[in-house]
């Protein structure tokens, strides 16, 4: 079965199509008029506001801790990070440099997916290769957050207090789910 996106009326951009049922019936054009008080609303109550269209966040900012030093001299330390595809993992494993070395598949693969680095008119895997460590562990780390819906946190209990926490799901290697 294939989804199909709605575009907006005004942006143009997809969103998820809703369900018949969670179109209010002032959008549908087939209940009461835009304005009037829903036939289910209790006398002398205002009809609750529709629920806003899901809009999926695809990009993400981020700020570097040092910053990406480029061949001027120049700093450049604010980025945008958007949600990786399957393609953007799988394309890199045809990679030689991969090949040979698959650590070099989170270099590839944040090359791939860093939209915007500075004033950088262009973020490839040469940009990547060439930050320093500790920014290079921060990106792995920002890709495994934005990737797994937000966070890599899972919210437990403790077995013998029964006190809720929140306990850590990263560590594993870049670019493996």
């Amino acid at each position: 079965m294939r989804r199909t996106a709605v575009r907006a009326a005004a942006g143009g951009e997809p969103q998820e199509a809703l369900p018949a049922a969670a179109v209010p019936e002032s959008a549908s054009g087939t209940g009461p008029a835009s304005g009037s008080a829903s036939a289910f609303a209790a006398p002398g109550t205002a009809a609750a506001p529709a629920p806003a269209p899901y809009r999926l966040q695809t990009e993400f900012p981020f700020e570097l801790p040092r910053g990406y030093v480029d061949d001027a001299g120049t700093v450049h330390r604010d980025g945008v990070m958007r949600l990786a595809t399957a393609r953007d993992e799988l394309v890199p494993l045809r990679d030689i440099r991969v090949q040979e070395n698959p650590a070099y598949l989170s270099v590839v693969l944040l090359g791939r997916v860093i939209t915007r680095l500075g004033s950088l008119p262009l973020v490839h895997d040469g940009v990547v290769e060439n930050m320093f460590a500790s920014d290079l562990a921060f990106l792995q780390d920002f890709y495994r957050q934005v990737n797994a819906e937000g966070h890599t946190r899972a919210s437990v209990q403790c077995p013998h207090c029964s006190e809720p926490f929140e306990v850590e799901l990263g560590g594993s290697r870049l670019g493996e789910s």
